[in-house]
């Protein structure tokens, strides 16, 4: 047995959930001393660019979580504000991109999964994105984490989604079928100038919570069914967001997987598997 299938059978033996929420309870540790060194071995080992962040010194942060979810300087990110640019919602790489075809989204070469069950298993939810595109974006440990709005939006409702907690690098990606399908996750959809949209917050190994700005904490508790929320186009209750605009984080690094609907916009010719992304800079083009 070589080593990747080694690490790929350990994490189907891997109790995920358990390990997940002690490694949730220890990053939200305010440990002092202990923490700051966890810190600075962690900027090291991932080769952390801490000028980028509006605090720079690792002994600013009480908490590994509150390092991990750190914000950048003021305009260290610029926005694309061309309204007919579709921006990166985040830093990170892009996975996999392209065509809802059938139903269906591209995990990874031979991998394919339905975007009815990534978006919790609602037919009606699902429909508006058929025959519409969908990109993939990998956060690796050393990537800023808030999760910002790629175009302006109104939250029409969001979903928990209960599942299991893989890894969701590259490797897994590769040998796991369904894995975001399956993966616990939090779906978010959007009414916007461009149709429906859907941002989907993907849990993994040891990502200790999912927050979004509106809600809050929503996992963990991890649950055991499916919950959804549907919240008002207007009035106090109503959640419109900003193009730019954080609407969540991961605490502890995961994947976002973004989709919109049938003839709404195109990636850019220079977006394609692996490439970088920038949360703010130019993704996609609405058509004409």
């Amino acid at each position: 047995m070589n080593l990747d299938k080694v690490k790929i059978a350990f994490q189907y033996a891997l109790p995920k959930h358990g390990v997940s929420r002690l490694v949730g309870k220890l990053a939200a540790a305010k440990a002092g001393k202990l923490t700051t060194s966890l810190i600075k071995l962690f900027i090291k080992q991932y080769k952390i660019d801490m000028s980028e962040a509006q605090h720079e010194d690792p002994s600013h942060y009480q908490s590994f979580n509150e390092f991990f979810t750190r914000p950048l300087k003021a305009g260290i990110r610029p926005l694309c504000e061309d309204d007919n640019i579709i921006a990166h919602p985040v830093d990170g790489a892009i996975s996999q991109l392209g065509d809802i075809n059938e139903g269906q989204l591209l995990q990874a070469k031979g991998h394919h999964y339905s975007v009815q069950t990534l978006l919790g298993g609602n037919q009606a939810d699902s429909e508006p994105f058929l025959g519409g595109k969908f990109a993939t974006i990998y956060l690796a440990p050393k990537d800023y984490h808030r999760i910002h709005m790629p175009v302006d939006g109104t939250l029409k409702r969001m979903i928990y989604v209960p599942g299991d907690l893989f890894s969701v690098n590259p490797l897994t990606a590769q040998n796991v079928p369904n894995l975001f399908a399956r993966n616990e996750r939090v779906v978010a959809i959007f009414d916007t100038d461009i149709g429906p949209l859907a941002m989907v917050l993907v849990g993994a190994t040891i990502v200790a919570s999912i927050e979004t700005v509106w809600a809050g904490t929503v996992t963990p508790p991890a649950g055991k069914d499916v919950f959804s929320w549907d919240y008002p186009s207007e009035g106090n209750r109503a959640v419109k967001l900003k193009k730019g605009e954080e609407m969540g984080r991961f605490k502890l690094g995961s994947t976002v997987i973004l989709a919109w609907g049938a003839n709404q916009a195109d990636f850019l010719d220079d977006q394609v598997p692996e490439a970088t992304t920038r949360m703010g800079t130019a993704f996609a083009k609405l058509r004409d």
